[in-house]
């Protein structure tokens, strides 16, 4: 019988697998309690709060893990309905999100022609959106089409929510935003 180096290294293999988890067997070794220890390591001590995913609109539970206000787990909650302890990979690498060194964590401004970014204080980069959005409004609010109809409205402001916003707070910007006259108004939950 002729075996081809494929097979050869196939036998090989299994043969090698299936003498380890004999011996493993054979010595009363099983690997559930020492996964089920690992895992109770790994959150021992640490506070637990619920929480929801922030990524999309499903409102996936998690649960966040801390010790001494420092995150040091994120899980699926399966307690929850929606997803029953699962989180899809987005959801799943939230815990990377918020320990990520790449992370804004200031905020930044560029000046018209700059070609660096200052650091600047957060009120002041508030108060400068709001600036430029009154302005923006001032400048191209419509109060009445030619034809004498009522409008009140800007079309150069456009508003755009997300899906993790919760829909009383997209209720609110919505709101917000057609009490200003903009009439582009999107969300990406719908999108």
């Amino acid at each position: 019988m002729q075996v081809s180096r494929r097979d050869f290294l196939q036998l090989t293999a299994s043969a090698g697998a299936g003498t380890a988890i004999g011996g493993l067997v054979g010595l009363g070794v099983t690997l559930a309690p020492a996964m089920a220890r690992a895992q109770e390591l790994r959150i021992k001590d640490a506070k637990t709060t619920p929480s929801i995913c922030p990524f999309c609109s499903v409102g996936c539970a998690t649960l966040i893990h801390t010790v001494d206000g420092k995150i040091v787990n994120i899980e699926g909650d399966p307690r929850s309905p929606h997803n029953e302890g699962t989180l899809c990979p987005k959801g799943a690498a939230i815990y990377q999100l918020h320990l990520n060194p790449n992370r804004a964590t200031k905020v930044l401004h560029r000046k018209p022609g700059a070609g660096d970014w200052e650091v600047v204080e957060l009120e002041w980069a508030m108060d400068r959106v709001a600036e430029l959005i009154k302005k923006t409004r001032d400048e191209t609010f419509i109060e009445k089409l030619p034809n004498g109809k009522l409008v009140n409205m800007t079309p150069a402001v456009f508003a755009l929510g997300g899906a993790t916003l919760d829909n009383e707070f997209n209720h609110v910007c919505q709101k917000f935003w057609r009490g200003l006259g903009v009439v582009a108004i999107e969300n990406q939950a719908r999108i």
